[in-house]
């Protein structure tokens, strides 16, 4: 890494002992959001050609099936060195995704594909990423992660750079099942960069910090969670993350479906809001995240994303149209992916190795859609009894200003936390 020219080391927020293993993080999110990001706007369209109406049902079978997942995904990390367990989870991706191309290319059940497929890339998009940034919290400290989570968390933003790009290019000359041959490639390449990470998070001598297997029962993570109230907190925050995310995704699909016409057409503007949101946060992360963070801390960069939201819903309120909900989405997304995400990452440097592959996995993956899948049927609820999309904007708003005042909340238990003596417990920093 010492090839690298100087103006590319000088931009890097990395020591020379750390470069390494940030390049190498860098790449492999970059990876794997490419992949994911090659199957999002196919997502959103089949949920569309589904019916919104059954958007709430996907929602609740998305939660059913991780609820199925998260003991399975305990006692492979339970028995497994890190080394193992994440490239296995990866690999059984790949093989799904083989499975699906097989089934569309056949044109087998289209309608129950396409819903099976919702709720498959709903699952693996939270899973991949969770795994993903448990390792980013098991191998540097709180420090390092604010110096270093916005420029690793920019590789996901420039992978989710080039999906859009490929999703937007291909999607219609090559049929949309094809893209599922990219995202496989994408994730190939997302374990060859986890393994090279492993090798370059290495002790001096070679021996790999890894060799260590995480321990516990299976069933660990929702007993980590309920004695801690910092995790509490934490999974009381990311409910509220999906609370906005739900409610302006099921009015953007209402929208959407009732003012754009064809599913080329739909994919198109999925992925053109893809494309947009990574160009701004890519800018973000690179020139500004790490500068937020550091200065703000990490209580104001989480409350940023909420405060986007308080806004944005007031404005919904007033203007229930397409135009809207876009900037909206492009706003929130930017927020979360720029400020609040690294935010929430840093949040989980400060507690223990087992927590931050399994409470941590329960919170970002079971909490995550556990609430989607309840603010899916509220949502379902509310139009019920006859409100309309600007009203139930309006009754979200005060919702995302306790969010923000949580947000606060949080940042000081975290800051309280690092200031520990025995808070950098895992002691893996490269």
């Amino acid at each position: 890494m010492t090839a690298l020219p100087g103006w590319l080391r000088r931009a890097i927020p990395a020591t020379p002992q750390e470069l390494a293993a940030a390049l190498w993080s860098f790449g492999y999110f970059f990876a794997l959001l490419a992949g994911y990001y090659v199957l999002r706007p196919l997502r959103d369209q089949m949920g569309i050609a589904g019916g919104t109406r059954a958007l709430p049902w996907l929602f609740s079978a998305t939660f059913v099936t991780l609820l199925a997942a998260q003991p399975i995904f305990g006692a492979l990390v339970a028995r497994l060195p890190r080394a193992r367990f994440i490239p296995i989870v990866y690999q059984f991706f790949v093989l799904n995704l083989a499975l699906f191309w097989l089934l569309m290319a056949m044109g087998i059940e289209p309608v129950i594909v396409a819903r099976v497929f919702f709720v498959w890339v709903s699952v693996f998009n939270l899973f991949a990423v969770a795994v993903f940034w448990s390792f980013m919290a098991d191998l540097f400290t709180s420090e390092q992660g604010k110096r270093l989570f916005g420029f690793i968390g920019a590789g996901g933003t420039a992978g989710g750079l080039l999906g859009p790009v490929i999703t937007i290019a291909l999607s219609v000359p090559l049929g949309p099942h094809n893209l599922l041959i990219a995202a496989i490639v994408f994730l190939e390449l997302a374990v060859f960069c986890a393994a090279r990470l492993e090798r370059s998070a290495g002790a001096p001598q070679g021996q790999r910090r890894d060799e260590r297997r995480v321990g516990g029962s299976a069933f660990a993570a929702l007993s980590g969670l309920v004695r801690s109230p910092y995790l509490l907190g934490v999974a009381a925050w990311v409910s509220l993350l999906s609370f906005g995310a739900t409610i302006l995704y099921l009015v953007q699909a209402n929208v959407v479906a009732a003012n754009v016409q064809g599913g080329g057409a739909q994919t198109r503007i999925f992925a053109s809001i893809d494309l947009l949101v990574g160009l701004l946060t890519l800018a973000t992360q690179v020139f500004a995240t790490g500068h937020f963070l550091r200065r703000f801390g990490t209580g104001m960069a989480a409350g940023a994303l909420p405060a986007v939201y308080v806004v944005g819903f007031l404005v919904l309120a007033w203007i229930p149209g397409l135009a809207v909900v876009i900037v909206l989405q492009v706003m929130q997304r930017w927020m979360n992916f720029a400020i609040a995400n690294p935010a929430r990452q840093v949040f989980f440097t400060v507690v223990g190795r087992e927590e931050k592959y399994k409470a941590k996995n329960m919170i970002d993956v079971v909490v995550y859609r556990g609430s989607d899948a309840l603010y899916g049927w509220v949502f379902d609820s509310l139009q019920a009894v006859g409100l309309k999309l600007g009203a139930i904007a309006l009754c979200a708003a005060p919702v995302a200003l306790a969010w923000v005042l949580l947000s606060a909340a949080l940042g000081r238990m975290q800051e309280r936390r690092a200031a520990l003596p025995g808070s950098r417990e895992k002691g893996e920093a490269p």
